[in-house]
């Protein structure tokens, strides 16, 4: 069983900045196949930021150029840098595989809310 627990979010002005975590745990040697979805409130979850094994990171038109999605020095541990953050992109944050591949059980999530 592999457990996703994603952390790092906050209440922050329009503008700002913050850097999301995922840390995995259980059965599994690091992260590799995965992505950061987010879910606004009564909206659909959408992946926002890709990481695939041998190809370059894949982000929504809705935060290209914005965030980065990046690999820790620990195997097990993936980020997510947002920058000059909108309104429109408070959600809930979550990890998990990219939909084509065995997806994990989905972690708790970690609230972003940016105020204008």
């Amino acid at each position: 069983q592999v457990q996703l627990v994603e952390s790092g979010g906050d209440l922050v002005q329009a503008g700002g900045s913050l850097k999301l975590s995922c840390t995995a745990s259980g059965k599994i040697e690091g992260i590799i196949n995965m992505a950061w979805y987010r879910q606004a409130h009564g909206s659909v979850r959408e992946l926002v930021a890709a990481l695939e094994e041998g190809t370059p990171s894949n982000y929504a038109d809705s935060v290209k150029g914005r965030f980065t999605i990046s690999r820790d020095r620990v195997p097990t541990i993936m980020h997510l840098q947002m920058t000059n953050l909108k309104s429109e992109d408070t959600a809930v944050y979550f990890c998990n595989a990219l939909p084509r591949y065995t997806g994990y059980p989905w972690g708790p999530g970690t609230q972003v809310t940016v105020t204008s």
